[in-house]
């Protein structure tokens, strides 16, 4: 069975990056540019992984991965937040991410922090 995938990124480029580097890799990939309605993406898509940016315009990935961490029914998907301040690294465990990916990031490195998380 394929691992699914939310990306939460409002960057077209970055976004359609990441779906092409995870669904090159046998990933099922679902998009949404501000995570406004994850609820709902993450009742119907059912993910094993949900990977956020922290800017997302209006959004912040801080306050979902709190909303999803503070859900019974969700609190297991793991949360990678990605983010181009290397402060974050002080403060994931404040709103309860499992791990981070600094930008600019490479390929490598994006995989092997979701295949930790996935093994975990």
């Amino acid at each position: 069975m394929n691992k699914r995938i939310v990306v939460i990124e409002d960057d077209d480029l970055v976004r359609d990056t990441v779906k092409l580097i995870l669904e090159t890799r046998g990933f099922e990939v679902c998009l949404s540019s501000n995570g406004n309605n994850v609820g709902a993406i993450i009742k119907d898509f059912k993910p094993h992984i949900v990977l956020t940016d922290i800017y997302l315009g209006k959004a912040d990935g801080r306050k979902i991965c709190q909303q999803i961490k503070s859900n019974p029914e969700t609190s297991h998907i793991p949360v990678i937040v990605m983010s181009g301040a290397a402060d974050i690294y002080s403060s994931i465990e404040d709103f309860g991410a499992n791990d981070i990916v600094l930008k600019p990031f490479d390929e490598q490195t994006l995989l092997n922090r979701l295949q930790r998380q996935l093994t975990a």
